[in-house]
């Protein structure tokens, strides 16, 4: 390998050393740095870019890392780790102290500290620094001040070092010291399992590295305590609310690799410290077995049956003196005539506290909602709207005409807090409040909605619960539908506009186990379409052909604003991340772009945000645009309806490209065209309320492409995942 060859290799680490000349650009929040580097023997300074959190003119600096290309500003060296050496000279510590390291401490006042301690002045920092009061210009206070910054300089420093050689970078250590303060190294040494436990973004498998190099050994308490917690908390990533107790500890001991008798003293400890809750559960069959919750799921459950319970006691606060009268009036005033099923669903607003309404495409929810709000608005009650995501809310505003918000604005959650400013002692003010696309709601955030819900108001619950389950723990639309302690509406008619759609008639079909009708009409344009295809690699060419050409071409849809792939997996041919890449490329094949990993940001991209970020008001499953892209600084503005976010480097990894994305991700939004790969490769998740889900994500067309028998496994499984969740018996039993 030639010299220029190795230098580019991007496989192929080097070592600098040097001095730190000159700070271009620094991000305060998440470390992000560009800095020139005095290296012997070369002429100019270096360009190095890399995370620091306080880089210091004057330090001398050991940096690992790669050569790199960058498109605009040209050959650089990208810093993946690096080891910083306090000056020696006088000259050095007098250019180190005097750039801002310290508040008060500027070039004039550090020259006159240098010429009091010359090449002893660190350690005066470090050992003995009320010393500084002989310093002309230094006050007892400056002095504290003094002390303080430099042990939090000091500590962050010590931190990094100690946490570069174990894989933690750092942006994370300077999270760390942000939690702990100067505590840090001596919290990280004696428990480095902490660190996974409270720092966002630090998971168990890093800690666990680092606990390793340490010499804690695999059978520590500390390990079983935080690997339990660990698969605990993926457990319930996956949907669960609890596990059973026996199960919960196989897995743990076999994911671990050591004794199931640890792991057991290891839930004894966390339920001694109420991180956990241990519950014996009776099921139908009188069988009685322990169940283990993460200690606030446990509260959440318990918590939702009892205001659920208390709002059905409390006396009605709308009150219909002639409900009959009333009924006809606002029948009258419609522009659409109901169906019996409605009618009597309007009826039962009229007397109940709470009730779902749930129901297909086509059956008529929006026109039954609106029905309700209109005897509601008659007597003059506060009404309020609300949707668990930002896009259900926009629509639900669009087809009411009222004003709708997200569960999280309605309950207004302060990130500064990072809690909800509505609950039980501040409720909500309403008469009538009706949540839209309930199938959505997890465990959660149902709790903090009833928590706000006050007695007297009247609860309607819309959704389709036929649709895939909440991202979130727990199927809670499902648990208050089988608790039988609630009125259920359900719909099933589906009206004739509505049965003109293709879209409408095969999502039913699905629904109800029955194959769509594959056959496209002779003539005219249909808004329902399966393509035969069993190879995985020609799908995906062909999924970029009808979203790039064929789509926009014969039904005049663009093909970033109105058509969406969905699909069921993230890996494989036809998966997420592939698509991703390929439909990138086809529709937006620009050079302006940030790498992150194996994803490539570019100008004008369609992004999904993957999680709730309160300060920013952006929520998992947001959709935008990239606007505005800052390649030196390594930042992104993404542009959400009318409104945009920024996001620096540290937060590019709460966004991925979403040309495609997976169903799930879906929920809760509407496209004018789908498309959806369905593959034998989707194997594990081809269920019939997955095909459900994507069919009914489309408007005016979705196009299915793939294999048949794919297809047929799909809409014959109707065997849903099984989540451990107990409220809908907490309900129906009257226990919490």
């Amino acid at each position: 390998m030639g010299v220029l060859q190795s230098l580019l290799d991007p496989d192929v680490r080097h070592t600098l050393r040097g001095t730190l000349e000159r700070v271009v650009f620094h991000n305060e929040e998440n470390g992000y740095t560009v800095l020139r580097l005095r290296v012997q023997n070369r002429a100019e300074p270096v360009t190095v870019v890399g995370s620091m959190p306080v880089p210091q003119p004057g330090i001398g600096m050991s940096v690992t890392g790669i050569w790199v290309n960058d498109e605009r500003f040209g050959r650089q060296f990208k810093m993946e780790s690096f080891e910083a050496l306090l000056p020696a000279t006088a000259e050095g510590i007098r250019l180190y102290l005097g750039s801002g390291l310290i508040k008060g401490v500027g070039k004039t006042l550090a020259g006159r500290i240098v010429d009091a301690f010359g090449e002893e002045t660190f350690t005066v920092l470090d050992d003995d620094p009320d010393r500084l009061t002989t310093v002309k210009g230094i006050s007892p206070r400056l002095v504290s001040d003094i002390k303080a910054a430099w042990a939090e300089h000091k500590g962050i420093r010590d931190l990094i070092m100690f946490l570069q050689p174990h894989g933690v970078s750092t942006s994370y250590a300077v999270r760390i010291f942000r939690h702990y303060g100067v505590a840090s190294l001596a919290v990280v040494r004696e428990n480095p399992y902490r660190l996974a436990m409270d720092i966002h973004g630090i998971g168990f498998i890093t800690a666990d590295t680092v606990a390793m190099k340490l010499g804690i050994a695999p059978d520590s308490p500390l390990r079983a305590e935080a690997g339990l917690l660990y698969v605990l908390k993926r457990i319930t990533e996956e949907g669960h609310v609890f596990f059973p107790y026996e199960k919960l500890v196989r897995q743990t001991a076999g994911e671990l690799g050591i004794e199931e008798e640890i792991i057991r003293s290891a839930v004894s400890s966390l339920a001694l410290e109420e991180r956990i809750v241990l519950e014996d559960l009776t099921d139908d069959q009188d069988s009685v077995f322990q169940a283990v919750y993460l200690g606030r799921f446990h509260h959440y459950e318990c918590n939702i049956a009892h205001y659920l319970r208390r709002i059905l006691r409390s006396p009605k606060a709308v009150h219909f003196e002639e409900p009959e009268t009333l009924l006809r009036g606002v029948l009258n005033m419609l522009p659409l005539s109901l169906a019996e099923e409605q009618v009597e669903a309007a009826r039962a607003s009229l007397s109940g506290k709470v009730m779902v309404i749930t129901g297909g495409p086509g059956t008529g929810k929006t026109t039954l909602i609106n029905a309700v709000i209109k005897l509601f608005e008659m007597k003059k009650a506060k009404i309020l709207l609300a949707a668990p995501t930002g896009r259900a809310a926009k629509r639900m505003a669009e087809t009411s005409g009222r004003e709708a918000k997200t569960i999280h604005r309605l309950l207004e959650y302060s990130p500064k807090e990072d809690g909800f400013a509505r609950n039980e002692d501040h409720p909500l003010a309403c008469g009538l409040l009706v949540v839209d696309e309930a199938s959505m709601l997890d465990t959660m955030l149902l709790y903090h909605l009833l928590k706000a819900v006050p007695l007297g108001a009247t609860l309607v619950f819309v959704g389709d619960v036929n649709q895939l389950p909440s991202v979130g723990p727990g199927n809670v639309l499902k648990d208050i539908i089988a608790s039988g302690t609630v009125e259920v509406i359900r719909l099933t008619e589906v009206f004739r506009q509505a049965a003109a759609s293709e879209i409408i008639v095969n999502a039913h079909r699905v629904n109800q186990g029955e194959m769509p009708e594959l056959t496209s009409p002779e003539r005219g344009l249909s808004d329902f379409y399966f393509i035969r295809q069993e190879d995985p690699d020609k799908v995906a060419d062909m999924v970029v052909e009808l979203v790039r050409d064929h789509i926009p071409r014969r039904f005049r849809l663009d093909p970033l604003d109105d058509i969406q792939v969905l699909t069921p997996m993230h890996k494989g041919a036809a998966g997420v991340s592939v698509l991703n890449q390929r439909l990138q490329a086809a529709l937006n094949p620009r050079n302006i772009g940030i790498q992150r990993g194996e994803r490539r940001f570019r100008l004008d991209d369609k992004v999904m945000q993957l999680r709730n970020n309160y300060d920013k008001d952006v929520f998992n499953g947001d959709m935008g645009r990239i606007c505005y892209i800052s390649e030196e600084e390594r930042e992104i503005t993404v542009r959400y309806d009318d409104r945009n976010v920024l996001y620096g480097a540290d937060d590019l990894d709460e966004i991925i490209p979403a040309y495609a994305i997976s169903v799930h991700k879906s929920q809760g939004s509407e496209y004018p065209a789908v498309v959806l790969p369905v593959l034998t490769q989707h194997y594990m998740l081809l269920q019939r309320n997955l095909i459900y889900t994507g069919i009914t994500r489309g408007k005016k067309l979705v196009v299915l492409i793939g294999s048949l028998r794919a297809l047929h496994i799909a809409v014959n499984n109707n065997k849903m995942h099984a989540r451990y969740t107990w409220l809908h018996k907490r309900l129906s039993r009257g226990i919490v």
